[in-house]
């Protein structure tokens, strides 16, 4: 492949030059802008997300329910991600510099893109469970208990752990390369902490992010779609709801796409056109003529989008504390109203009565149960 060309046995290698000259603007995107954006969604995350688990453990009843369990393990997962915005935001703070060592950055960057995974996974499970919950609120009952969400929800922390194990490899630091101490006028002598791959495997890298693109985002993003537009055309076809209970479902279907379609599947379309970019000027790298040519062959383009996603996504972890509220169903209960929360049930009843949508089980009009009177 042309591609490979500068990578394989025998290409000629890139002139080092030339690569710091790439490196000396690609790195001040990062420098000028993301640092303090990443310390900003640091503390709103740690404190939305602490105060979500918070609640859970002090007010939800034991044992949880599976809409609590996919809550809780999202709300986890999300807290863990924002710990490892910290060490990144001191890497990109002038001059940047890595100073904790190659296990910690490897660690860092398999973090990071592990529990990136796991929120996206668990917000499919949430989805899947409001699907079940509002349109089939009997079976549910039946079948689905907390030791089920349980066993799913270690099955999830599986799947994003073994997607996010090939990093541990891709990972590495790049030395300094010239001596003295590492400062502004002087990057090169700086130590780098590097998510992706060298170029002697920026093809496997580039098979990789295609392979957690579409397992951890395209699969996880149809299955949240098709459970979504199922509640949602089963929601809007429920004569036994009012036009104000269709709005707040519409809302909760709207927010769950918006948070795809704003971070998410950006920020996996971005990094691998990036990737795409960088292997188109690998191969042509040793035929520019000086550096100047070499800065003027750069697809700023791919990297400024991939640099603004990585600091626009973490703002979805912000934004889920919000969404806690609408699948937990006492803390539903006490903003909504108690919709579908009647006095004298039992905390089974409480449990299968919307799963955590604070609807009542009305989407399903033809069975209508005993525990659901309407207004």
């Amino acid at each position: 492949m042309q591609a490979m060309a500068a990578t394989v046995p025998g290409a000629t290698p890139c002139p080092a030059n030339f690569s710091a000259a790439a490196a000396r603007i690609l790195n001040s995107f990062q420098e000028d802008f993301l640092w303090p954006l990443l310390v900003a969604e640091f503390l709103v995350a740690v404190a939305g997300n602490g105060l979500a688990l918070y609640r859970f453990g002090t007010r939800e009843q034991r044992p949880w329910h599976p809409a609590v369990v996919f809550s809780a393990q999202l709300a986890v997962s999300d807290l863990l991600y924002a710990l490892t915005l910290p060490p990144l935001a001191a890497y990109f703070y002038p001059p940047k510099h890595w100073r904790y060592g190659e296990a910690a950055c490897r660690l860092e960057r398999f973090l990071f893109i592990c529990n990136l995974l796991g929120s996206v996974i668990f917000i499919a499970c949430i989805s899947l469970n409001r699907y079940l919950g509002v349109v089939h609120p009997f079976f549910t009952r039946s079948h689905l208990r907390p030791k089920h969400a349980w066993a799913i929800s270690a099955a999830g922390w599986a799947l994003a752990a073994l997607l996010a194990a090939p990093t541990l490899g891709f990972s590495h630091l790049k030395r300094p390369q010239q001596e003295g101490r590492c400062a502004v006028e002087r990057p090169g002598a700086c130590i780098k902490c590097l998510g992706t791959a060298d170029d002697s495997q920026l093809e496997a890298y580039r098979v990789y992010i295609l392979v957690v693109a579409a397992l951890g985002c395209a699969l996880p993003l149809l299955l949240t779609l098709a459970a979504y537009g199922a509640l949602g055309r089963a929601v809007l076809r429920s004569p036994g709801m009012t036009a104000a209970e269709k709005l707040h479902v519409a809302m909760l279907v709207a927010s769950g796409v918006a948070l795809y379609a704003s971070s998410y599947v950006p920020y996996y379309v971005t990094q691998v056109l990036n990737v795409h970019a960088r292997q188109r000027w690998i191969t042509g790298c040793p035929s520019f003529a000086d550096a100047a040519q070499a800065e003027k062959a750069l697809d700023l383009g791919s990297y400024v989008s991939y640099q603004v996603m990585r600091g626009l996504m973490p703002l979805a972890i912000c934004i889920h504390p919000l969404l806690y509220m609408a699948v937990a169903p006492s803390l539903g209960c006490r903003r909504h109203g108690c919709l579908g929360c009647g006095g004298g049930r039992t905390p089974e009843d409480t449990e299968s009565s919307g799963q955590g949508l604070a609807l009542k089980p009305t989407a399903t009009p033809r069975t209508p149960g005993p525990q659901s009177p309407e207004p």
